[in-house]
């Protein structure tokens, strides 16, 4: 299979191990494309490779580990709240609704809690579905010390993730009285939609105005969401309710048409517990609105072609 054939079959499912990696289209785009660079040389040097899906697979994880690691230390510097790049997905196919979760803004913003490691582990294991023995081999450890590395990463989040998930059918009516509620101003509809404990993260990395620190708590969220709303309609920005990284959620849309911020809702346990806004037009630049991202596939965990 020449290399143009690989990258045709490999790249979609590439893409998605880079992305919930690294929480950014841009940067695993830069991983996937020097990974495939890679793969090209070492064909050019008539070196055998059994396995384009696990050699891949190994790159990938490998660049997309030294990559976090230096994009933790930028992270670090961020101005304001440091958000992951939003995927707007209008329809999440019932075939993909499993990963569905581990796509949610508010699950890539937990995986930031792991350390590299820690997260390609457990990535590979629980949402790719690899063997243990393989995860090993594609992370450069040994089996004994992957399960130890899945187990901190699983213990960890399961402290962090809400008990009760919603069904798709109660996401979707939660977000329509949602985004009615916001567009009305209905400050007491608002509160009965949210959490105890929501919090309200924008993301607008010192590009445009934006809250630096979260906003907690139902009534500051609430208010905050319907200052937001009233602000947005006397500005002519429209607001196109979708679905963002697999999870109800809006793009907003200015007079140029183009996207200027996008909302995910996080919800659980009957009510909506995060609220995230990615207003940073850099974060934005890759979302196509004539046409959107279409959904990333499920990558098959078996090295097997």
């Amino acid at each position: 299979m020449s290399i143009s054939d690989l990258y045709g079959d490999l790249r979609p499912w590439a893409s998605a191990v880079a992305y919930q990696m690294l929480g950014s289209v841009s940067e695993a785009e830069d991983v996937v494309q020097e990974a495939f660079l890679r793969m090209h040389q070492t064909l050019q040097r008539d070196e055998r490779i059994d396995s384009p899906r696990a050699y891949l697979a190994t790159l990938v994880t490998r660049l997309a580990i030294d990559q976090l690691r230096s994009a933790r230390v930028r992270r670090e510097q961020y101005v304001g709240e440091w958000l992951p790049e939003p995927l707007a997905i209008e329809s999440l196919p019932a075939e993909q609704a499993e990963i569905a979760e581990s796509l949610s803004l508010a699950f890539l913003v937990l995986l930031e809690s792991l350390t590299p490691q820690q997260r390609a582990a457990f990535l590979l294991r629980e949402v790719f579905d690899y063997p243990y023995a393989e995860v090993a081999d594609i992370i450069g450890t040994d089996v004994d010390s992957t399960r130890h590395l899945v187990a901190r990463a699983r213990n960890h989040l399961r402290k962090r993730r809400p008990r009760y998930y919603a069904s798709r059918r109660q996401r979707e009516e939660l977000a329509r009285c949602f985004f009615a509620a916001a567009e009305e101003g209905d400050l007491s509809a608002l509160e009965r939609l949210l959490s105890q404990d929501v919090t309200l993260r924008v993301d607008g990395g010192g590009k445009v105005p934006a809250q630096v620190r979260p906003v907690n708590g139902r009534m500051r969220v609430a208010r905050a969401l319907a200052s937001a709303t009233s602000m947005l309609a006397r500005s002519g920005i429209r607001v196109h309710v979708t679905e963002i990284n697999g999870q109800p959620g809006a793009v907003t849309i200015g007079a140029d048409d183009r996207p200027v911020g996008v909302l995910g809702l996080d919800i659980a346990d009957g009510r909506i517990q995060a609220i995230h806004f990615i207003a940073n037009p850099d974060k934005l630049r890759h979302l196509d609105w004539s046409g959107h991202l279409g959904a990333l596939p499920r990558p098959g965990g078996r090295s097997n072609g």
